[in-house]
């Protein structure tokens, strides 16, 4: 990670109309831009539960990749998005190991911030990728915009993404 990497809040998660396709929005901390990313609608129902506090029945891909990742004795220390190239965002999965240094897994940036949803690990942006993708919202917009997020975390179902898959 370049020291200069922005750490970033995960805000949630919303289908963007009229595509219905999922996206994740991940905001400047302390600042007013935001970083909407495209992911896939299994994505975006592990990103919703774990930020909901849902537990399935089973462990889900990201739990079990959670729990493995604590099994082996490793935790989830950051995710950075990394770059965005020719309209893809790239992320790293950065894991720490007392016994060893530090692992560091490419990883899309939709799976990288659902397992951080679920360790509360940070998430960094390269500057280079906010500067070019992200977008200002000034607060009057910052608050109806946080608010539907909102609405839309309170009501959002798996089924709602079983049409997108």
């Amino acid at each position: 990670m370049s020291s200069d990497a922005i750490p970033v809040e995960l805000v949630g998660v919303r289908i963007e109309l009229p595509t219905n396709q999922p996206i994740v929005l991940l905001k400047e901390t302390g600042g007013t831009r935001y970083l909407p990313i495209f992911i896939g609608a299994g994505e975006a129902t592990a990103i919703a539960f774990a930020l909901e506090g849902v537990e399935p029945q089973r462990p889900l891909t990201h739990d079990l990749l959670r729990i493995a990742t604590e099994t082996l004795g490793a935790a989830v220390d950051r995710v950075v998005i990394t770059q965005l190239r020719d309209g893809i965002f790239y992320a790293d999965l950065v894991f720490h190991r007392t016994d060893a240094e530090d692992a560091v897994v490419s990883s899309r940036p939709s799976d990288a911030i659902a397992l951080a949803a679920r360790t509360a690990a940070p998430i960094f942006v390269d500057p280079s990728v906010l500067d070019e993708a992200g977008v200002e919202i000034h607060d009057e917009d910052e608050e109806a915009e946080v608010e539907r997020f909102r609405d839309f975390l309170e009501e959002v179902t798996p089924e709602d993404f079983d049409s997108l898959a």
